[in-house]
């Protein structure tokens, strides 16, 4: 299971970012938006608002551009494996915001509520609007509240490790074509040699 989740990883997450031929700024800027867009607690609506910020960017903010298949990519670091876990963090961070710790659920009886609250929908379109509306009756402000430093946090180091590992994954493919040609260039040298 470890290798499959390894291989699902690398060829969803990595695999656009080290494909996009644009400045690593660029890729960089995609996994930011896509990290901030995981890390809010509407249901299904992760990809939808980053295609929103990708048109909102592309009107107001041409030369601000971000990969938006790294973007997507990225919203699926909540999935439907990891939301519950994520869920829970952003309540309790958003109920410590606020100060309020009487009433705190435990993790297993958050995982019915959220479970039930999953099931609102009906399905098509309006399903990520009804399982909003469950989930802000069941918990309101402090969920949301507390989605937003996990949001900057992840959007931050996402920002940073990509920028890092694009550069330093372009800087190696480029000592290594550099060393190909100084080997080729010293091929024909060795040969007048003989």
């Amino acid at each position: 299971m470890t290798r499959g989740l390894s291989r699902l990883v690398r060829y969803r997450l990595v695999i656009p970012i080290l494909r996009n031929r644009q400045p690593p700024e660029v890729s960089a800027r995609g996994v930011m938006v896509g990290v901030v867009c995981a890390m809010n607690p509407f249901v299904g609506a992760q990809m939808t608002i980053v295609a929103a910020i990708w048109a909102v960017q592309r009107l107001l903010a041409p030369r601000w551009r971000f990969n938006v298949v790294a973007a997507l990519a990225w919203t699926w670091i909540t999935n439907v494996f990891t939301l519950p876990v994520v869920y829970y963090v952003f309540l309790v961070t958003g109920r410590a915001m606020l100060g309020r710790w009487e009433g705190m659920l435990g993790f297993g009886a958050f995982r019915d509520e959220l479970d039930a609250a999953l099931a609102a929908g009906e399905g098509g379109w309006l399903a990520a609007w009804d399982i909003a509306v469950a989930m802000v009756e069941l918990w309101g402000a402090p969920m949301f509240l507390g989605s937003v430093p996990w949001a900057v946090a992840g959007g931050w180091i996402g920002y940073r490790w990509s920028l890092r590992f694009v550069e330093g994954r372009r800087r190696a493919a480029r000592a290594r074509r550099r060393a190909r040609r100084e080997h080729a260039a010293a091929a024909p040298r060795r040969e007048g040699a003989r």
